[in-house]
């Protein structure tokens, strides 16, 4: 395999200078837009001052065609929109734009929303506006409606009392989510949908003052900001899903903070002493979604033949440099509710013994077949994003040769879109924050509830559904870490998905850039304490 690896290094390298050429188109939008502002002047036109304007240049993974708060998460990275709660750097749900809540009654929650809150249009932050943000969220999101289960809200004053559809002691930890932003509904009915989805009104330090879906979103400092000052004049919010790409601007000093750098690139950065890279732990779990409709992999011995095919520990050391960590289940090892078990070794042998119990034979050319047919498999992968996320499968593709089986691999945009509207394949490459609230409930209910946000392939997992009514209706801490792991064990019994690693995420930082640092939750991108030197 690192034959191979090493194979792919070169193809890399052999197309640096195209990469290159891109990274100057980069710079060329960047001064570009940089010397312009929403009305079409320049900066340097309308004030003097303009060399001691502080602005900063970020490039992420995942493009965005829209800026809709309530269905992306773009709006509160960018520092546009705000939630009522928020994580705190030990991963506790904390005060934000409201500043406490309680329970009631099993079903009844009052949230005291801060005074002196405006919106950046100048309108007043209340309960009312609250509750008119939650209701828009629920009318245009069946995943956020699904998650908040809210029955009815009474707003009075500063005041929202709000009665979800259950008991549902986990719901303060729901309304850290990006897609819980609230925006102004009164600046939306004002600009229509479709101007507020590219440039949306919150409560964040930074607005919007020009959107080019799915390359660069150009924001500004928001003077009347609630909780003080923002450090920066403006900053520049790029897109870009090459990791080589993203890399090289990095490299070049194109952009101070660069998401999912390739680790491959990491040795030449390291060597430069402007810039830094900052390895943290992800709440992210790369993993494999098996089709409950396909002929193939509806056998439970064929799932688990290819879960013992993966090498987990090959993909760690050999793709992410050390930057992750074997995966034995939805949820990092290292957090109270993981799975504490080892994970799956390399087990070819293994393997072979459970797809010959299945009825598989090989053929004089190796492969294994059954009643004439060949296994062969559709793995739907990503085009790109996190660099890794291409490579796995080719990987896998390459493990599975050697047992006999043949892989065909569907490169797409987003899988979870095409898995949602196709039935012809049977494994899919799948990527999720698993815990990003801090808890394990979410993602849960979210994987393995028919209708979920990140169950496109509707899986269903028999005796789950006991454990997950009642996670949802204990608060206790302890004993819902303790639901949660049993959750884990009758999941990796059923074996729906099959977990790779946990990745780290890998962060760029130039040495110009203080007052920051990236998060394991991936939330908090642009922040009223993001300072330049």
């Amino acid at each position: 395999m690192s034959l191979w690896i090493r194979s792919q290094h070169s193809k890399v390298f052999l197309g640096l200078i195209l990469m290159l050429c891109t990274v100057i188109f980069l710079s060329g939008c960047n001064q570009n837009n940089a010397g312009n502002n929403a009305s079409g002047s320049s900066d340097k036109e309308k004030s003097p001052t303009v060399s001691t304007s502080k602005n900063i240049t970020i490039i992420h993974s995942l493009p965005n065609d829209t800026l809709d708060p309530h269905n992306t998460w773009i709006a509160l990275r960018a520092g546009v929109t705000e939630t009522l709660l928020r994580l705190n750097e030990n991963m506790q749900v904390s005060p934000w734009l409201a500043s406490d809540w309680e329970a009631k009654d099993d079903y009844t929650w009052v949230f005291s929303i801060r005074e002196g809150i405006q919106f950046q249009d100048g309108t007043p932050l209340d309960a009312q506006a609250v509750k008119a943000s939650f209701e828009r969220g629920i009318a245009d999101s069946k995943a956020l409606a699904a998650a908040l289960k809210i029955a009815s809200m009474e707003a009075d004053g500063q005041q929202l009392r709000i009665k979800t559809t259950e008991p549902y002691p986990a719901f303060p930890t729901e309304l850290v989510h990006p897609t819980t932003s609230i925006i102004s509904v009164a600046a939306e009915d004002q600009m229509g949908k479709e101007a507020f989805n590219i440039a949306p009104v919150g409560t964040g330090p930074f607005k919007v003052t020009n959107f080019t879906p799915g390359s660069e979103i150009h924001l500004v400092r928001n003077d009347n900001y609630w909780d003080g000052e923002a450090k920066l004049n403006e900053v520049t919010f790029k897109f870009n899903a090459d990791a080589n790409v993203r890399t090289l601007a990095f490299q070049s000093k194109q952009a101070d903070i660069v998401f999912h750098l390739s680790p491959e690139m990491l040795a030449s950065i390291e060597a430069d002493n402007e810039l830094n890279v900052s390895s943290v732990t992800s709440l992210r779990t790369h993993y494999f979604t098996y089709n409950p409709a396909s002929s193939s992999v509806s056998d439970h011995r064929v799932r688990e033949a290819f879960d013992k095919l993966i090498d987990r520990d090959a993909i760690v050391q050999d793709i992410m440099l050390g930057h992750a960590s074997p995966a034995n289940g939805p949820f990092n090892a290292t957090l109270p509710f993981g799975n504490k078990e080892g994970y799956q070794k390399t087990d070819v042998e293994g393997a072979l013994q459970l797809l010959e119990s299945a009825g598989y034979t090989k053929g004089s050319d190796g492969k294994l077949q059954k009643d004439g047919k060949l296994l062969a498999l559709k793995l739907i992968a990503f085009t790109g994003v996190n660099p890794e996320l291409p490579l796995i499968p080719q990987v896998v593709q390459s493990e599975a040769a050697q047992a006999g089986i043949t892989i065909e691999i569907v490169s797409v945009e987003y899988p979870e879109v095409y898995i949602a509207d196709h039935s012809d394949w049977d494994i899919s490459t799948s990527s999720y924050l698993t815990s990003p609230r801090g808890d394990g409930g979410s993602f849960l209910n979210s994987a393995y509830v028919p209708g979920g946000s990140y169950n496109p392939a509707n899986i269903e997992v028999d005796g789950l559904q006991p454990i997950l009514k009642e996670l949802n209706e204990t608060g206790d801490t302890e004993k819902r870490n303790k639901l949660t792991q049993q959750a884990v064990k009758v999941i990796n019994k059923a074996l729906p998905h099959s977990y790779i690693i946990n990745p780290s995420i890998l962060v760029g930082i130039n040495q110009r850039v203080t007052g920051w640092k990236p998060g394991a939750e991936e939330f908090y991108i642009v922040t009223r304490a993001l300072d330049v030197k």
